[in-house]
Order: structure tokens, then C-alpha cells, then sequence
């Protein structure tokens, strides 16, 4: 049952409506990719597949972020990360005294995690303004995933382990 009738846009409340969004559970994935030689990512859970043929997936940046300003139109890694990688995702949500050292494979066209639950690598194929986003699709070069173990989670503004497998 729906708590709350539809409202007009004068009473919209961001705050309301993020905590209304916070109750889909998502993954946790971390965006790398390479900026003037260095390795960067940006913590996001808004990742979702967009096509099989060509095989495409999609993120969706803040345009305020350094993300956003720094990777469009380059290679770039989404990394889905485990249960017990909450540090990382602290480490690239802007808390980078979470985690002293990152480890990366730099063996296919972007730089991705050395470890993680699940890893798309992927080429540019285009962008999206999206108001205060940006959708950036690309299409995946490489993709891999863990044997075995369980996802991070996010619902409700915290972080779970997704203890399903």
C-alpha cells in the first residue's frame, strides 16, 4: 500500500524523495578509470545492463562530480563489489582515510579493481543529460565475475551484505 498520495511539484521534497528511492535495494559498484595517469572511481548504485546485442550497460553520475567532468568520452570499469568491500565503496564515496591502499589489474583498456564481486570493462558509447545527471552507456570490452561469495548492498541509506548465493 502506497503511504503517500502523488504530490504537485511546489511540494516536492528531495529529502523525502531520496528516502523514498533509499527503499529499492541496489548493488554497490565503484566506476574506475584513468585520469592524466592517475586511477580514480567514483562509488555508484545506479548501474543497470541496457543491451545484450551489443552488449551495453549503463551509470548514472552526478554532473557535479569529478566523475562526470573527468570520464566521459574514456574507457572506464564497473566494478561490483563483495560483501566485505565496504571500505572500498567508502574509500571512493570521498572517505579515502576508509582504505590506505588500492590494488588494481591494468590489463584490458581501463583500470579496474584487483578484486571485486563482478567487473565490466567498457568503452565509450554515449551520454546521456539526464537533469542533474548524466547516463553514460558503455559498451563492455571484457567482463568477469567471482567464483563464488556475495554481493554488497544498499537499502535504506546503509550497506548490507546480499547474503543470497
Amino acid at each position: 500500500m502506497i503511504a503517500n498520495p502523488p504530490v504537485a511539484s511546489a511540494e516536492f521534497d528531495p529529502r523525502d524523495f531520496r528516502r523514498t528511492l533509499g527503499r529499492f535495494a541496489t548493488g554497490v559498484t565503484v566506476v574506475t578509470y584513468e585520469h592524466e595517469g592517475e586511477y580514480l572511481g567514483a562509488t555508484v548504485n545506479s548501474f543497470t545492463s541496457v543491451s545484450m546485442d551489443p552488449p551495453l550497460v549503463l551509470v548514472s553520475l552526478a554532473t557535479t562530480s569529478r566523475a562526470a567532468e573527468r570520464m566521459v568520452g574514456k574507457p572506464f570499469s564497473i566494478n561490483v563489489l563483495g560483501h566485505d568491500q565496504h571500505d572500498i565503496a567508502m574509500r571512493f564515496a570521498g572517505r579515502p582515510e576508509a582504505i590506505d591502499e588500492v590494488r588494481w589489474n591494468e590489463d584490458h583498456i581501463a583500470p579496474r579493481l584487483a578484486e571485486s564481486h563482478a567487473a565490466f570493462v567498457c568503452e565509450p558509447w554515449a551520454v546521456h543529460e539526464a537533469g542533474d545527471h548524466i547516463l553514460v552507456v558503455g559498451r563492455v570490452h571484457h567482463y568477469e565475475a567471482a567464483e563464488d561469495g556475495d554481493a554488497l548492498a544498499f537499502y535504506k541509506g546503509q550497506f548490507l551484505p546480499l547474503g543470497i548465493a
